[in-house]
């Protein structure tokens, strides 16, 4: 792992290591691919290696830390492959999943709409049958790294005039389908992963429906519990903490070493809690409830670093300093942190109903 990242990662600038899982590089996600290091834990049949999900948890944490560019393949490897592998049909594997294995074929999310984030249940997207065919129209917006992507898994409303989490159903939308436009959401960095996606009178083919037709809200909890779990939810703000670290050995205090201290301690009880996820994967139990408490406290760890670092040190968050573009960076990113993958109020109700709280 760690020489293909020496390898691949450009070192030069460490505000990289913030954001490196959103940062799509063909070239580096095919040579983890012929490394047998995406796709891991799926069927040897499909293009997997049927390795053990704690060992692809180590491969993760190793990219993260490095801040390895795994954007192009990231959201394939991490949930949609494995959705193709539990709900798809034979087809849909078939034509997926070994590319995705490969790491060519990349994938993004069609779940959030402009009236439908983290309340996912009221999208609007809608999907009419007309003979032998689907025509989808809508629009899905947040869609990461959208405009790298082959496919999409977009859940929509199946069922003309259902209501919430009724009705729903989930669909392969190649994204060079007519009808598929894919428009960039510049952040407050200049960085492109965000976009908005419009669909419009989309034609796909019986088969793109992902298993069972009003059977989107229970495949796409299933997941979503794959996209809150990973070590991404709490290493987002690693990168600062190892500036952090450095900083402290030449400018030595109790007050820094109390904090770097604290840093770690709190990084290693969540990751101790995410490989605790891991390994409920691994023993083919459903993770939902703890994945989604990894990835609220998580989120909340991530997101306070940045301002617990600033208030601790007199550094220029313009630079030049490696501390100071890195924490630059960070604060400008970490609000969104609470909002990837649903925000921390929709995952305390999730926690509330998971304990018998609510």
């Amino acid at each position: 792992m760690r020489a293909l990242v020496a390898e691949h990662v450009d070192t030069a600038d460490p505000r990289r290591l913030a954001n490196g899982w959103a940062v799509p590089d063909p070239a580096f996600s095919r040579a983890l691919g012929a490394a047998g290091l995406i796709g891991m834990t799926w069927p040897k049949a499909y293009g997997g290696h049927e390795r053990s999900p704690l060992e692809r948890y180590v491969v993760l944490e190793e990219l993260l830390a490095a801040g390895a560019p795994v954007g192009a393949h990231w959201i394939a490897d991490r949930q949609t492959g494995a959705l193709l592998l539990r709900y798809g049909h034979e087809d849909q594997k078939a034509r997926w999943v070994p590319g995705m294995a490969a790491g060519e074929i990349y994938a993004c999310i069609g779940l959030s709409e402009p009236n439908a984030g983290s309340d996912l249940a009221s999208v609007r997207t809608t999907a009419r049958r007309e003979g032998e065919e689907w025509v989808i129209d809508g629009q899905k917006v947040w869609t990461t790294n959208a405009h790298h992507a082959h496919v999409m898994i977009a859940l929509v409303r199946s069922e003309a005039g259902s209501e919430r989490n009724a009705g729903l159903s989930q669909f392969v939308i190649p994204m060079d389908a007519p009808g598929v436009t894919v428009r960039p959401i510049i952040d407050l960095t200049g960085g492109h992963d965000f976009n908005e996606v419009f669909l419009e009178s989309v034609r796909l083919p019986a088969t793109a429906l992902v298993g069972v037709e009003g059977d989107g809200w229970r495949q796409v909890t299933a997941e979503l519990s794959l996209e809150r779990s990973g070590p991404e939810r709490y290493l987002s703000s690693t990168a600062l903490v190892l500036q952090l670290i450095d900083y402290a050995r030449v400018h030595p205090s109790e007050s820094l070493t109390a904090l770097v201290a604290r840093l770690a301690a709190e990084t290693w009880t969540l990751r101790l809690m995410s490989a605790s996820v891991a390994n409920k994967i691994a023993r083919g139990e459903d993770p939902a409830l703890e994945a989604t408490m990894v990835k609220d406290l998580g989120n909340s760890f991530e997101q306070a670093i940045p301002e617990l670092v600033q208030a601790a040190v007199e550094v220029d968050p313009a630079g030049p300093e490696p501390l100071g573009l890195v924490l630059g960076h960070l604060l400008q990113l970490s609000p969104s942190f609470s909002l990837r993958g649903g925000t921390r109020e929709i995952l305390k109700g999730i926690i509330a109903r998971g304990l018998g709280l609510r």
